[in-house]
C-alpha cells in the first residue's frame, strides 16, 4: 500500500471511531422504495427520523425504524455511560444498496411467460454526534 493510501486510510479509521452503524442485509422490499423512506431521514436528528419513521405509513419505515434503534444500541454500547439524549446525535449516512434478485416466472396468455424479479436490498445507517458549530 502507498504512503498516500496509507495515510488517508488512517484518516478515515479516525473519523469513524466515535461513528456507530447497524447493517440489514437482504430486506425483501425494492431498493427504490427503501430509497424513499431513506431520504426521509438522512440528516435528521435520532429522536426527530425516529418520529418520523413511527409515523410514516410505509412498509418499509418498519424495518427502518428498527434499524435505526439498532444503531442507536450500538452507539450506546460504544459509549458506556453516555446518553443518546445528551449527545445531540443524528443521522449521518443511509445507504440502500440493492441485493439479491429472485426471478420468476409468471403465465401469460398464448402459452407465453413473463420474468418476474423479486428485489431486496441491504441498507446501512451510521449515527453520530453533530458538528458544534
Amino acid at each position: 500500500m502507498g504512503v498516500r493510501k496509507h495515510n488517508s486510510a488512517e484518516r478515515l479509521k479516525e473519523t469513524r471511531k466515535n461513528c456507530s452503524f447497524a447493517k440489514l442485509n437482504n430486506c425483501p422490499t425494492s431498493p427504490r422504495k427503501m430509497r424513499l423512506v431513506a431520504d426521509m431521514v438522512r440528516g435528521e436528528e435520532v429522536f426527530k427520523a425516529l418520529a418520523i419513521l413511527q409515523y410514516c405509513p410505509k412498509e418499509a419505515s418498519d424495518r427502518l425504524e428498527k434499524l435505526l434503534r439498532s444503531a442507536i444500541a450500538n452507539w450506546e454500547a460504544k459509549n458506556e455511560g453516555d446518553r443518546p439524549e445528551d449527545a445531540n446525535l443524528v443521522v449521518k449516512e443511509v445507504y440502500v444498496d440493492s441485493g439479491k434478485m429472485m426471478k420468476r416466472l409468471q403465465t401469460a396468455p398464448q402459452g407465453r411467460a413473463h420474468r418476474i424479479r423479486k428485489r431486496s436490498n441491504h441498507v446501512t445507517l451510521v449515527v453520530d454526534t453533530a458538528a458544534k458549530k
